[in-house]
């Protein structure tokens, strides 16, 4: 009888460590969701970059946190090379939209600011809605989760 108790409680004791184990690796997913959007703030105000869902979008938050001192080009976008490689899987988009967020190149990230046609061949990272002319001159951005 005390064989078949002992039986008992360890088969019990199984399931308890069993049980606990699968719980905390279940945790530990939950603290590795996806993240879908990230923070940038551009001359000390706070934008919200939604990320497409791509390999690009991904090391770049592996990056994050960062900031950089982007120039000027084009009278529509600011840039400025980055220090990685990213993945990328460029496509010409003929319609850059005001608050793209892009990699031109593998190192090259973009943030346009106007909507324009290009012949150009970009990979997206991002957008950023209802995002202002940033103007003439370089800005300074910070990246955030």
């Amino acid at each position: 009888m005390k064989k078949v108790i002992a039986s008992i409680l360890i088969i019990v004791s199984l399931f308890i460590i069993t049980g606990c184990s699968y719980k905390e690796n279940n945790n530990n997913n939950n603290s590795n969701e996806e993240i879908k959007s990230v923070k940038a703030i551009i001359n000390d105000k706070e934008y919200i970059i939604n990320l497409e869902d791509n390999a690009t979008a991904k090391s770049f938050v592996e990056m994050i946190p960062k900031e950089y001192t982007m120039s000027e080009l084009n009278g529509n976008e600011k840039y400025i090379y980055i220090e990685k490689t990213l993945p990328t899987n460029s496509y010409k988009p003929r319609n850059i939209n005001a608050g793209d967020v892009m990699l031109y190149g593998n190192d090259c990230l973009v943030i346009f600011y106007k909507s324009f046609n290009t012949t150009y061949s970009y990979t997206k990272i991002g957008h950023i809605d209802d995002l202002p002319n940033l103007g003439n001159g370089s800005i300074n951005v910070k990246f955030e989760i």
